[in-house]
C-alpha cells in the first residue's frame, strides 16, 4: 500500500467517524449538512483508495470516475453547510438549488468521456485519469462554490464576536489547510509534475470543522484530548487491520479494533457526561451569582431609602429635642431623646451594612493624605465621654507629646475605626473603666482600647472580624449590633497597610483591641 492509498484510508475513516459523530448530536440543519459533506469526502476517499489499488486500466478508470462522481457533491455540501451554520439558508436558497443541480449534472457526466476520457501513466502513478472537455468547467464551478462559502464566512467573522467568531476562525483555518491539501490532486490532471502529497490534509479540515460546530466542546481541552486520543487509537487499529498479512492476523487485529471501538466510545461518553454536569453546575453558579447581584442591588436601594427616612426622623427628633419648635412638654423630651438615639443607631446600622457590602465588592475608594492621628483620637474620646458617663464608666486617654503623623483616609479611620472600637468598649462594659492609649514603636503607630467588660472567649475570637460575626452573648448586651463594625474596621485598617487584633483572658475579664498602622 503506497502513501496515497494510505492517505485515502485516513481521510475516509476520519470523515466517516466524525460525520457519524456529528449527525447523532441532534436534529439540526448545520449538523445534517456537515454530515453529508463528511460522508461525501469519505465516499470520495474510499474510491480514491480503490483507484490507487487498481491493477488494470479498466479498473482504474471505473474507480476514478466513481471518485469524480463523489467529488462533484463535496463543494456543494460544504456550501450548504456554511449557509446553514450562518443561518442564511433561506436568503441563499437559489444558490444552494443551483449548487445541487451542478452536483447532479457533473456526477452523471463523470461516467462519460466529458469529464474523464481515460487513464495513463504520470510520474509514479500507472493509471492517472485524463481530463475531458468539461473538466475545467467542473473545477471552475467547484472552486467558485468553495470560495463563495469562504467569503460568507469572512463577512460574518468580521461582524461577530465571542463564541461564533471563534467557531468561524476554526472553520476558516481548517478549510484553508484542507482544501489547499486536496487541491494538490489536480496538478497532474494538467500534466504539472506535482505529487498529491497534500491529500491527507483533507481529514484535518473535517476534524477542525467538527470541533467548531460542536460549540459546547470547542474550548474544552479535556473532551478534545480524550476524543483525539480515542480517535488516534481507532485509526491505528484500523490501519493495522488493513495491513494484516494473513486472514488469522486480520481476524485478530479486527477483533482488537472492535474492542477499542467499544471501549473508546464508552470513554468518550463518560467524559461527555462529566463535562455536561460541570457545565450545568457552572450555569447554576452563574445564575446564582446573577440572582445574588440583583438581590444586592435591591438591598442597596432599600438601604439608601431607609437611611434617607431615618435621616429625616433624626433631624425632626433633634429639632424637637433642641426646642426649635418651642419647649417640649414634660415627659415628651425624654421620649424624643430616646427616639433620637434609636434613629441614630438604626441609621448607623444601615450605613454599616451598605459600607460592608461596598467593601466586599471592592467599590470603596480611600482618599489618603497626611494627618496627625492624636488630635483625631482626642476628638473621638471627647465625643464618647457623654455615653460613658451615662453608664458610670471611667474613660481615659493616654499618649505622650509625640507627633503621630501618618497617611490615610481621615474620615474612614475616624468614623469607622476609632468610633467603632470606643463605642464597642462602652457597649460591652457594664461597669469599670476604659483606657485608650497611643504610642509609637519601630516606625509604627499603635493604639489600643482596653476595657473591663464582658471579655471574649476563644470561640468568639474566631468570629470577631468576620462579616456579620457576633460573639456568643454579644447581642444580649448590645441589641443594636449588626456584627459588621469590626469587619468594616479590619478592612479599612488592612487597606492602610495595618493590622488589628483582639486580646482577652476570657469571659468576664475584659478585652483589649490593638491596632498597628505604619507611621
Amino acid at each position: 500500500m503506497n502513501f496515497f492509498a494510505l492517505s485515502a484510508i485516513v481521510n475516509a475513516f476520519t470523515s466517516l467517524i466524525l460525520g457519524t459523530l456529528v449527525i447523532f448530536q441532534g436534529r439540526n440543519r448545520t449538523y445534517s449538512t456537515f454530515s453529508l459533506f463528511a460522508f461525501a469526502v469519505a465516499l470520495w476517499s474510499i474510491f480514491y483508495f480503490q483507484w490507487q489499488q487498481a491493477g488494470t486500466a479498466i479498473q482504474a478508470l471505473l474507480w476514478s470516475r466513481l471518485l469524480m462522481a463523489a467529488a462533484a457533491f463535496i463543494p456543494f455540501f460544504y456550501y450548504h453547510f456554511i449557509v446553514a451554520f450562518l443561518d442564511i439558508e433561506r436568503r441563499q436558497r437559489l444558490s444552494v438549488f443551483f449548487g445541487y443541480g451542478f452536483a447532479l449534472f457533473f456526477s452523471i457526466a463523470s461516467f462519460s468521456p466529458l469529464l474523464v476520457t481515460g487513464v495513463s501513466q504520470k510520474l509514479s502513478f500507472s493509471f492517472w485519469p485524463n481530463p475531458g472537455p468539461l473538466y475545467s468547467l467542473f473545477l471552475l464551478i467547484w472552486f467558485f462554490y468553495v470560495i463563495l462559502g469562504t467569503i460568507l464566512l469572512f463577512e460574518r467573522y468580521h461582524r461577530s464576536q465571542g463564541e461564533i467568531r471563534a467557531q468561524i476562525k476554526l472553520i476558516l483555518f481548517g478549510m484553508i489547510v484542507g482544501y489547499l491539501g486536496g487541491a494538490t490532486n489536480y496538478f497532474l490532471w494538467y500534466g504539472v509534475p506535482i505529487q498529491p502529497f497534500g491529500n491527507i490534509l483533507v481529514s484535518f479540515y473535517v476534524i477542525m470543522v467538527t470541533y467548531a460546530i460542536l460549540h459546547h466542546r470547542l474550548f474544552n481541552m479535556k473532551v478534545i484530548a480524550s476524543e483525539l486520543t480515542v480517535f488516534a487509537l481507532w485509526l491505528f487499529m484500523f490501519i493495522r487491520m488493513l495491513l494484516s498479512n494473513s486472514v488469522t492476523e486480520q481476524f485478530i487485529n479486527g477483533s482488537f479494533f472492535l474492542v477499542v471501538l467499544v471501549v473508546g466510545t464508552l470513554l468518550v461518553r463518560s467524559v461527555d457526561k462529566e463535562v455536561e454536569q460541570r457545565e450545568r453546575i457552572q450555569k447554576l453558579a452563574g445564575d446564582l451569582q446573577e440572582t445574588n447581584e440583583r438581590q444586592e442591588e435591591l438591598m442597596h436601594f432599600i438601604g439608601h431609602e431607609v437611611k434617607g427616612f431615618l435621616a429625616k426622623d433624626e433631624g425632626a427628633f433633634a429639632a424637637i429635642s433642641q426646642g426649635d419648635f418651642g419647649v417640649p412638654p414634660d415627659g415628651i423630651k425624654s421620649f424624643v431623646e430616646q427616639a433620637l438615639t434609636q434613629s441614630r443607631n438604626s441609621a448607623r446600622s444601615v450605613t454599616d451594612l451598605l459600607l460592608a457590602s461596598n467593601q466586599k465588592k471592592g467599590t470603596i475608594s480611600y482618599v489618603k493624605e497626611p494627618f496627625d492621628l492624636k488630635p483625631l483620637m482626642v476628638e473621638a474620646v471627647g465625643n464618647a465621654k457623654s455615653a460613658a458617663m451615662q453608664k458610670g464608666l471611667s474613660l481615659s486617654f493616654v499618649a505622650d507629646d509625640s507627633s503621630y503623623q501618618m497617611s490615610g483616609d481621615k474620615a474612614q479611620i475616624s468614623d469607622h475605626v476609632l468610633r467603632n472600637l470606643i463605642d464597642n468598649a462602652i457597649n460591652y462594659t457594664p461597669s469599670g473603666s476604659i483606657i485608650i492609649s497611643l504610642k509609637k514603636e519601630d516606625r509604627k503607630i499603635i493604639f489600643s482600647v482596653k476595657d473591663s467588660g464582658i471579655g471574649i472567649t476563644e470561640e468568639d475570637k474566631k468570629r470577631l472580624f468576620t462579616e456579620g460575626g457576633h460573639g456568643k452573648d454579644s447581642q444580649k448586651v448590645n441589641v443594636h449590633s449588626t456584627g459588621y463594625g469590626l469587619y468594616i474596621a479590619k478592612n479599612i485598617i488592612t487597606a492602610h497597610g495595618g493590622t488589628i487584633r483582639a486580646e482577652s483572658e476570657g469571659e468576664g475579664k475584659g478585652a483589649t483591641f490593638i491596632v498597628e498602622l505604619p507611621a
